[in-house]
């Protein structure tokens, strides 16, 4: 039986998408040695995470513009130039602002173009059945990233110097660029194929903005509808408790307590694992379950869990621990494939790569806001006791919101 040509740009788009996590593992590994060696604050090198992070998020709704407008391949290329690039250059950085320009702009634009926007117009125009199994397997690609990367990572910064690390990245990246080239294709029709499962059977709605104008317009357009702001808040929510606070700071809390920078970079490491199975579950579920639903039960155990972390963490690594852990990977961004099926349902398949794209932003902007609030109490408070229940509490709330979506009809079913 031959194998459609669908899956092997999803393939390709999956080692992309790899990269791009390959960076997002290094920034909670690079706290210590950078502080170390520059004598820099946690609220500076938290400073340059929440950079990276806002222009990470910002890029995504642009980036779908761009890609309509120039390729998706052309501007996934570039992005992997600007990820090379800036983890390159940090090799040879020696004051604030070039963290914060290296770390923050160059690779924030690069790892922005390679962001779930890109996976969700790859399976927006290859597949027209298990699309979300294919969006769980994308979203996957940074639990993979992480598993791969973070304990190699924090074996070479611990054995080597956080220079090799970003080496390593940066050759990484530059490798995957003739692999894409050779292999990825941008849609089935440029091959004279159709999608995965047959031509698209649900309607496309409005046509996906090619301009930057046009990509403002449906961010204008699209925040007069309730939906919107509940799925941009919630995922506001979700950045904040991921990428923002576990993500950055997971390590330096865990040292707090006294645990081992490399035991603790190995925990992160098994939410990757968890992560991998628990995205790829979620994608599969959001064929068949109401995404809704999934997500009321996404960030209701999710908050539940932050609760416990103040209590869990101490230098070993007790069952309680492992628990949170285990259960934190399952849950990790389980909340993209539904996520994402709901910007289809309610503003229509061509628009919502753009749509999801700001819903994206809002996420990253959540992640930012995380990263300076939590390395802030940090060290104000000595601990970070308030930033963990702070988080629990808005996953609550998160949860309670997205019922809200249930008395709202949706647009394409």
């Amino acid at each position: 039986m031959r194998i459609h040509r669908a899956w092997l740009v999803a393939a390709v788009t999956f080692l992309t998408l790899v990269c791009a996590a390959a960076f997002r593992s290094t920034t909670s590994i690079m706290f210590m040695p950078l502080e170390t060696e520059f004598g820099w604050t946690r609220s500076l090198t938290s400073s340059a995470i929440s950079i990276n992070l806002v222009v990470y998020g910002l890029t995504a709704p642009f980036a779908a513009t761009l890609m309509e407008r120039f390729s998706p391949k052309r501007v996934a290329v570039a992005a992997l130039v600007l990820v090379a690039l800036g983890t390159g250059l940090t090799i040879s950085m020696t004051q604030p602002w070039q963290l914060m320009l290296y770390w923050g702009v160059f690779v924030g634009l690069g790892t922005g173009c390679l962001a779930l926007v890109f996976a969700s117009m790859v399976a927006n125009r290859w597949f027209s059945q298990k699309r979300g199994l294919v969006t769980g397997i994308f979203s996957a690609a940074y639990a993979t990233g992480q598993l791969i990367f973070l304990p190699a990572l924090t074996s070479v910064v611990m054995t080597q110097g956080w220079r090799t690390a970003s080496l390593v990245v940066a050759g990484f990246a530059t490798a995957v660029i003739p692999i894409f080239l050779l292999f990825f294709q941008d849609s089935p029709e440029k091959l004279g194929l159709q999608p995965y499962g047959g031509a698209h059977r649900d309607a496309a709605g409005e046509s996906a903005p090619k301009t930057a104008r046009g990509t403002l317009a449906v961010l204008f357009k699209s925040a007069r509808k309730p939906a919107f702001w509940i799925l941009a808040g919630t995922f506001f929510v979700c950045g904040w408790t991921t990428n923002g606070l576990i993500g950055a700071h997971f390590i330096p809390a865990a040292h707090d307590h006294g645990m081992p920078e490399g035991t603790a970079a190995g925990l992160l490491a098994v939410v990757g694992i968890f992560d991998f199975v628990g995205t790829i579950l979620s994608g599969w579920l959001t064929d068949r379950v109401n995404p809704i639903i999934l997500l009321v039960f996404y960030y209701g155990l999710r908050g539940l869990a932050l609760f416990s972390v103040p209590f869990v963490l101490g230098p070993q690594v007790e069952p309680p621990l492992l628990f949170f852990i285990v259960f934190y990977g399952l849950d990790w961004i389980a909340t993209v494939p539904p996520t994402i099926e709901l910007c289809r349902r309610y503003f229509g398949r061509a628009q919502s790569p753009s749509v999801y794209g700001w819903v994206f932003a809002s996420h990253m902007v959540g992640a930012a806001v995380a990263a300076s609030f939590a390395g802030s109490i940090r060290e104000t408070q000595g601990s970070y006791f308030i930033a963990w229940i702070t988080a629990a509490v808005l996953c609550i709330l998160a949860a309670g919101s997205v019922l809200i979506l249930r008395r709202i009809p949706a647009q394409a079913l």
